[in-house]
């Protein structure tokens, strides 16, 4: 193989490694410090070398005339991968919303705990609910989804060719708003039944007055929360697995942007 054509070929295996790359620094699933940078970066390496061939790509010779266009090309195809992992991780954002949520409702708002994966204070409830829907990603293969994805945007949007905004536009306003519903409708049935308890306690106290509800109330509030919890778990997880597929193809919609 010539000189020239293997630095191409090499070329090629970079920009698509740096879409991989994107998208491992970007989806909530790979943000743990479990995941260092090095490692990220062979991983996305590693799935480049795997998928160009079958993809069948070729390398763009005139944007690699210069190295100035090289690199606005590799900021690009970073940027695509960044949007893929990003919009696909919505339904795990949505599941660690309807956690806090949850959690300030029982009484759980100040519960929160120093996390050594993510090296930030997160909410008890919330958290829990996060690494739930991790482990279901995996068990569902969303990272395989991911990576067809990926792969299908390789074939959608050629390497380093098109600019911002020639793709479809992003309905920003809509995906955030699907976002905070999709979080409310996991955490409406444990809303209600804390709802219907503190309509109980009122009329308590009021027929009761010497009753101490405010001792009673937040043990009273905190074990119903998680009885309802654990008693609507398997709805919570239908609803998050219906949602990871379409949020996929929404990532997919969203990547066209650069198209």
């Amino acid at each position: 193989m010539p000189y020239e054509e293997l630095v191409d070929l090499l070329l090629v295996y970079l920009l698509v490694g740096l879409r991989f790359l994107g998208l491992l620094f970007s989806n909530p699933v790979f943000l743990a410090p479990a995941w260092p940078l090095p490692v990220r970066f062979w991983t996305a390496m590693l799935l480049a070398v795997v998928v160009t061939p079958g993809v069948g790509l070729s390398y763009p010779g005139p944007l690699f005339a210069h190295w100035g266009f090289l690199f606005v090309a590799a900021g690009r195809e970073f940027l695509i991968g960044v949007t893929l992992g990003l919009f696909a991780g919505l339904p795990l954002y949505a599941l660690q919303m309807s956690g806090f949520f949850e959690g300030t409702q029982m009484g759980l708002g100040i519960a929160t705990f120093f996390d050594p994966m993510s090296e930030t204070q997160v909410a008890l409830i919330g958290q829990m609910k996060y690494l739930l829907g991790v482990w279901f990603f995996f068990h569902w293969n969303g990272h395989l989804l991911l990576i067809e994805a990926l792969t299908e945007s390789l074939r959608l949007i050629p390497l380093a060719k098109g600019t911002w905004g020639g793709g479809a536009a992003i309905p920003w306003g809509i995906w955030l708003q699907k976002l905070f519903v999709l979080s409310l409708q996991m955490a409406l049935p444990l809303f209600g039944a804390l709802l219907l308890a503190d309509v109980g306690m009122g009329f308590v106290a009021r027929t009761v007055p010497q009753m101490n509800l405010f001792v009673l109330g937040i043990p009273l509030k905190i074990g119903l929360g998680l009885f309802i919890l654990l008693a609507v778990l398997p709805l919570t997880v239908d609803l998050f697995h219906s949602t990871v597929e379409r949020a996929v193809e929404m990532a997919l919609e969203g990547a066209l942007l650069w198209k």
